[in-house]
């Protein structure tokens, strides 16, 4: 199944400062993708959510990503793991764009349950495997290899991107393309 920008949705789920500080080292290149993935979907004008779990003890949202955000997106507040445990937020992943790519953190926890209750709903969701972290490298590996095991399709973000673009033909083709051949001097600079 391709993934086609009119039916798709981007979450971004829990990347705040207190969460982030634990994070493995190798989720480093996280951001940098984030950054590409953020870029992506305003230029595709593909929605984008944004959570943060109980951000009373996990603090707010990375600045970084922060200032890539659209205007428009304001973080929703959750306590339960599952995205799909908050009514509004599942409302806003309800809409009928059926896609919905998954970049967060914890993988082991609030995106792997979020994933299995988007399926569970109908929808389709893929967990960006490259956009996403936890604090041991083992739980990452383990959930994605869960995830793939029942049934949740996994992507990278660049390939996500061009699966988006379609064509070479496509009007936002070039920006993105940099902003693709921009990301491993990212990547190089954050050590990942």
């Amino acid at each position: 199944m391709l993934i086609e920008a009119r039916r798709s949705r981007l979450l971004l789920v829990d990347f705040q400062t207190r969460l982030w500080a634990a994070m493995m080292p190798e989720a480093a290149g996280v951001l940098a993708r984030l950054a590409l993935l953020i870029t992506a979907a305003a230029r595709l004008a593909i929605p984008i959510v944004v959570t943060r779990q109980y951000p009373q003890g996990l603090g707010p949202l990375l600045p970084e990503l922060t200032v890539l955000l659209p205007a428009d997106v304001r973080a929703q507040d959750k306590m339960s793991f599952s995205c799909c445990g908050n009514a509004e937020i599942a409302s806003l992943l309800d809409d009928g764009r059926d896609q919905i790519l998954i970049a967060g953190i914890e993988t082991h926890v609030c995106v792997l349950q979020t994933a299995f209750d988007l399926a569970a709903r109908g929808r389709a969701p893929f967990v960006l495997a490259d956009a996403c972290a936890s604090r041991r490298y083992p739980d990452h590996a383990q959930a994605l290899a869960r995830l793939a095991q029942d049934g949740v399709r996994q992507a990278s973000t660049e390939s996500l991107v061009f699966e988006w673009l379609r064509s070479a033909e496509h009007a936002a083709f070039r920006d993105l393309v940099r902003a693709i051949r921009d990301l491993p001097k990212a990547l190089h600079r954050e050590g990942a």
